[in-house]
């Protein structure tokens, strides 16, 4: 392991800041076929649920200029047969885990936090761009005042560092983030995908059956980055940057601009290696440059 690479988070030591984006890895079985995954960081779950869910109708996915749309609707085995299968696999990985969890109401989100202490997960991601269906719909990450009600729920009953991960779909991501630190997450991650629409112009029809989704890829990274940084300049606990990543220098950006890690989430679909190779690439401008990774974060230069 080289030191220059390895970064901290709420007390969990990665042995360099690149992990896998929730949604785009699995639980890691498949991508295991093409590398082993102590080449990273860390990895993080799929979001996991108290019951399995079969996702949204197909079509779920399309694609979009410099990105992707999807609206797989959180399709999991659920909690329970996670812990029995995935759990003990992910263990014996040599990689830091963290796990992915969602519901659709608070009482939801205690429980899979008292659940998950079960797990050998290191840390937990709050998914928490579910929507409320307590609320009339609306999503739990929109305003400050719900994302600090049910980061402290978990943080209050979950014995593992709580990592709120950030819906850019709101009107001050800073605000949030803020919100978060005070319900007592260790960590915060963003961004998760931006709203978005495909439109079939010969039936007249959005192109997903939910008519409705969430945008990643390359095409959503500058935004990201501004609301990294934002973010930086709001809170004191770690940022995770994720957003259209899909090299080393992107994840250079995202240090610079405050993040302590990276996800790397779409480009694993294009290129199923493309987090080990991010990790290698990294690794070599580091030691080339003779760069701690600690002298990068938060270094922007502003004009």
């Amino acid at each position: 392991m080289s030191f220059r690479q390895q970064v901290e988070i709420a007390g969990v030591t990665l042995r360099n800041p690149i992990l896998t984006a929730s949604g785009t890895f699995g639980f890691g079985k498949e991508y295991a076929q093409f590398y082993p995954l102590d080449r990273l960081g860390g990895i993080c779950t799929k979001g996991l649920t108290l019951q399995p869910r079969l996702g949204n109708p197909m079509p779920r996915i399309a694609e979009s200029y410099g990105g992707i749309l999807n609206s797989v609707g959180l399709q999991n085995p659920g909690i329970e047969q996670y812990l029995r299968t995935d759990d003990l696999w992910l263990k014996e990985q040599d990689t830091v885990v963290v796990a992915n969890i969602a519901g659709s109401t608070l009482e939801d989100y205690v429980a899979m936090g008292e659940r998950i202490n079960d797990s050998h997960a290191d840390m937990v991601e709050l998914n928490i761009s579910c929507p409320n269906v307590k609320a009339g719909g609306m999503a739990f990450g929109v305003l400050p005042e719900s994302v600090e009600r049910v980061t402290r729920a978990v943080k209050d009953v979950c014995r593992k560092p709580i990592i709120t991960k950030l819906s850019p779909n709101v009107s001050c991501i800073a605000d949030n983030a803020r919100a978060a630190e005070q319900g007592g997450a260790d960590a915060v991650s963003l961004i998760n995908t931006l709203a978005a629409m495909a439109v079939d112009v010969r039936t007249r029809r959005p192109v997903l059956a939910n008519n409705h989704g969430g945008l990643s890829g390359p095409c959503v990274k500058p935004i990201a980055l501004k609301m990294v940084w934002d973010c930086y300049n709001a809170v004191s606990v770690p940022i995770i940057g994720l957003g259209g990543i899909t090299s080393y220098t992107d994840v250079l950006e995202f240090l610079i601009c405050g993040a302590t890690a990276v996800q790397i989430g779409t480009h694993n679909f294009t290129y199923p290696t493309a987090a080990a190779d991010i990790a290698r690439d990294l690794e070599t401008y580091l030691r080339d440059s003779d760069t701690d990774i600690r002298d990068l974060i938060g270094s922007l230069i502003l004009n």
